[in-house]
């Protein structure tokens, strides 16, 4: 009897222990899981190359797994429309998003922010021919832009000093197919952004907006109000960029330095 209750209780402490090396707090040498929320429909920044996979790379997903990988988090991606990446947070469905999003101060009333990680331009996008080749040209014209977005905010504030018609869609690809059909004249995207779609469609052209505010469509990682995740992932992005890491990811994804 007494080298039963041995097994038994052996047994039973066995499996305690192997509940606990399965937890989601990633004790017994597990990794803990952290969901990541973004919109796959902007490149280089997070998209799917259907030539490749179904898999959802780009230059935000290499860097959330970059901070990952360091703080000991297993980074699973999930694809979503850009107008639900901050009710995800604020619902705890996702623990952060990386999606190319600018730290705007409506923003933060909801969500918080990493320090920047990338800084970009708006771009002015038309097919080839238009004759949109400045602001000015955009009078009577309708502009495309994506819902919930910084440049949604840009196009109103264009729309102060020339007369423009602004729609929005969900996705990137809804702004170009509307360009080439005719039902827009004009799209307002992230500089790199529209660069990668003018290397793939010849018919395609554009100019930056030149405004001086350099901090205007910067990136930065967003968490849920008080998340113990921001001052973390905020060191070692400090530490990618110290070391060159952070440099090395943006040559990959988009070609050159980091501006």
């Amino acid at each position: 009897m007494k080298k039963l209750l041995l097994v038994m209780i052996s047994m039973l402490v066995i499996g305690v222990l192997a509940a606990c090396g399965s937890s989601e707090n990633g004790t017994g040498g597990e990794k803990k899981v952290l969901k990541m929320a973004t919109s796959a429909d902007y490149p280089p920044f997070e998209y799917i190359d259907t030539a490749k996979g179904s898999d959802i790379i780009g230059f935000d997903v290499d860097l959330a797994k970059a901070i990952g990988k360091e703080l000991g988090y297993e980074i699973k991606v999930e694809d979503m429309d850009f107008t639900g990446l901050i009710p995800a947070l604020q619902a705890n469905k996702a623990d952060l998003v990386l999606a190319g999003m600018t730290p705007t101060a409506d923003r933060k009333e909801s969500v918080d922010f990493s320090d920047v990680y990338y800084t970009a331009k708006h771009m002015i996008v038309a097919k080839k021919g238009s004759g949109i080749e400045s602001i000015e040209d955009l009078e009577g014209k309708t502009v495309g832009v994506q819902l919930a977005s910084i440049q949604e905010g840009k196009a109103e504030e264009i729309s102060k000093e020339v007369n423009i018609k602004v729609e929005n869609r969900n996705r990137i690809p809804e702004l170009i197919q509307e360009m080439k059909s005719g039902r827009f004249d004009a799209a307002i995207i992230e500089d790199t952004v529209a660069k990668g779609y003018f290397e793939n469609d010849k018919e395609l052209e554009g100019f930056t907006i030149e405004d001086g505010n350099t901090e205007e469509a910067g990136s930065a990682i967003a968490f849920p109000k008080d998340s113990k995740h921001t001052e973390e992932f905020n060191k070692v992005l400090h530490e990618m960029k110290e070391n060159g890491e952070l440099e090395k990811l943006v040559v990959k994804w988009f070609g050159g330095e980091e501006k």
